[in-house]
């Protein structure tokens, strides 16, 4: 295989209970990364879902997508999200050159965007890529009771700002052997940059999981 996808899911998400299995739209929350991998079957070759909860691999068999049995010691709320990858390429024991990282909280996703992260990926021999957005908020710290701006001086325009970039968590590409040395993101990963409306939903909350269904009910048509 030359490329696979890995969509990690736990089971025991605490601040939005079961959010992996809510459904969004007409579909589980899950769903929505396994059919964004099936509609680029072009660049991946195998779909895989690590998890440790039996509600979520019913859904991952129903939508066609292969289980990766999640051991419990790699369950934790504060388990790197790397060792279910690592877990999952072990797991499958066949030699794996890209692996593409599909959040299942990222529900929402640009129809061409893995294509063109690929391509660029690819074209340019990248050891990772990942994603990225435009953050024009004016940011500071507070010391002392007093307001410290920190990527701007009071009083200049938003539309001044030096640029400064979030990672949205759309999607990562990361070669396998890289995982398997516990990394996704090297130090010479590409920052691939996306500013659209869907790279602001990462749902971790009961408002994240509202925002995203609104956006998906009144941005069907957005690609």
């Amino acid at each position: 295989m030359k490329t696979i996808a890995i969509i990690p899911a736990r089971g025991g998400s605490k601040r939005l209970p079961q959010k992996n299995i809510r459904t969004l739209g007409e579909i589980p929350l899950l769903a929505h990364s396994i059919l964004y991998a099936q509609a680029n079957k072009e660049i991946i070759d195998e779909i895989y879902v690590s998890t440790d909860d039996i509600e979520i691999k019913k859904i991952v068999l129903e939508f066609g997508a292969k289980v990766i049995d999640r051991p419990e010691a790699i369950s934790g709320d504060l388990e790197p999200t790397v060792s279910a990858l690592k877990n999952a390429l072990e797991q499958i024991g066949k030699p794996v050159e890209n692996v593409v990282l599909l959040q299942a909280t990222n529900p929402l996703r640009p129809q061409n965007l893995l294509h063109e992260a690929f391509d660029l990926y690819e074209k340019e021999k990248y050891d990772s890529l990942f994603t990225v957005s435009r953050n024009h908020q004016k940011f500071g710290k507070i010391a002392d009771n007093k307001f410290i701006p920190y990527n701007y001086e009071i009083g200049q325009r938003s539309q001044d700002l030096e640029p400064l970039f979030f990672e949205n968590g759309l999607l990562y590409i990361t070669k396998a052997a890289l995982i398997l040395d516990n990394i996704i993101i090297s130090e010479n990963a590409f920052p691939f940059e996306i500013n659209h409306i869907f790279a602001e939903v990462d749902i971790d909350t009961q408002e994240d999981f509202d925002y995203a269904a609104y956006l998906l009910s009144k941005n069907k048509t957005i690609q």
